[in-house]
């Protein structure tokens, strides 16, 4: 967590942060946006509010896969038309995922579903149908053109060469590298339509996408996302991270499905935690008082902070992941805004103060239960 950064918080003449034009101080923060499919409307939501109560200012941005879409829409949106640009931007960026799912989402709902109220993606039988192909054939041989909807609706709500030139946030975009198996973590003028579409690239699903001569796969498995380019990059203290795969579930998966979705959410999560106990390493040198006078100005104190998904999402399955019906986008973004909402209610007075999220207890105590 090394300074290496140019502060870029608006004051005022008393050094305060800028009113956000309601009268209100506002707070810089970082957000942190994981991937996870269509439960990025969740993220969505808590974006949306979070815009909606103005008093937070988002510094830096670092996502993965959906993640990665919310994070370049919602830059793009606010640069060109503020925070009600935004807003807009993210929802026609969602309704435009649903509309398009319906001719090329084989997993979204069938237009009979209301007539079986048991219906789930896990028990429709275009879901099973493709979940079974792609385990059986690479995209290089189901998909051999590589078509991908996701790409034409990313490119209609972004104009990549102007997001290169964002000044109001910073974007930091993960993606793994095929060839060394590291993470690498695209900036704000790097950011190509390749490079999102790199970073939610779930090899099962899609080919590889090729960037300057390098082949890339799904930021998830190496970072989801890769929080440290906020630390190096932005003089924000306060980092916001916005879950989407649950860190804790009750009770023992038991059956096929309960294993692989726990797997997936353990898989989809490892890359963060190693990363937060890193972050609690360090925070302990710093509050502890282990470094040297002369190190003490190269680390950064931060604060960290989650809005988790482990209870608001306990009640979906890895395959819903996959739904883009309205109807399930916008309910995940109704429990976005809510638990925003709730966050906002008890976190607000910590930024900028303290952590939110007990890195010591969660992340780092050896031999303890929350070691892993």
């Amino acid at each position: 967590m090394k300074r290496n950064g140019k502060a870029r918080e608006a004051t005022d003449a008393c050094g305060c942060p800028a009113p956000d034009g309601k009268g209100n101080h506002q707070k810089n923060i970082n957000l942190a946006l994981q991937g996870g499919g269509s439960h990025g409307a969740f993220t969505w939501g808590v974006m949306d509010r979070f815009i909606e109560d103005g008093r937070l200012k988002i510094d830096g941005l670092c996502g993965t896969s959906a993640g990665a879409m919310n994070a370049v829409v919602y830059a793009y949106g606010n640069m060109v038309g503020g925070a009600e640009g935004a807003r807009q931007a993210m929802h026609a960026f969602w309704k435009d995922v649903s509309d398009t799912a319906r001719m090329f989402n084989p997993m979204g709902s069938p237009p009979w579903e209301k007539m079986f109220d048991q219906w789930n993606i896990d028990t429709s039988f275009s879901f099973n149908l493709f979940d079974l192909m792609s385990r059986t054939f690479s995209p290089y041989q189901f998909n051999p053109m590589n078509i991908n909807p996701l790409r034409d609706i990313l490119a209609k709500a972004v104009d990549f060469e102007v997001l290169n030139r964002c000044q109001e946030t910073r974007l930091f975009v993960s993606t793994t590298k095929i060839r060394t198996g590291k993470v690498r973590v695209f900036t704000t003028d790097e950011i190509t339509l390749d490079v999102v579409m790199a970073s939610a690239c779930l090899p099962q699903l899609y080919q590889a996408v090729e960037i300057d001569k390098e082949y890339y796969w799904d930021g998830g498995y190496m970072g989801n996302p890769a929080i440290f380019p906020l630390f190096y990059h932005t003089e924000t203290r306060d980092v916001v991270i916005i879950h989407i795969n649950p860190l804790i579930r009750e009770g023992l998966p038991t059956d096929a499905s309960e294993i692989m979705d726990r797997l997936n959410e353990i898989e989809f999560n490892s890359s963060l935690m190693k990363e937060l106990r890193s972050i609690a390493f360090v925070t302990k040198l710093i509050e502890e008082g282990w470094l040297k006078d002369e190190y003490k100005d190269r680390l950064k104190h931060m604060f960290v902070h989650s809005v988790r998904a482990d209870k608001i999402l306990c009640d979906l399955k890895v395959s819903s992941k996959f739904n883009s019906d309205w109807t399930f986008l916008t309910d995940l973004f109704e429990r976005g805004r809510a638990t925003a909402d709730w966050w906002l209610q008890k976190n607000y007075e910590a930024i900028g103060n303290q952590s939110t999220v007990d890195l010591k207890k969660e992340f780092f105590d050896i031999g303890t239960e929350h070691a892993g």
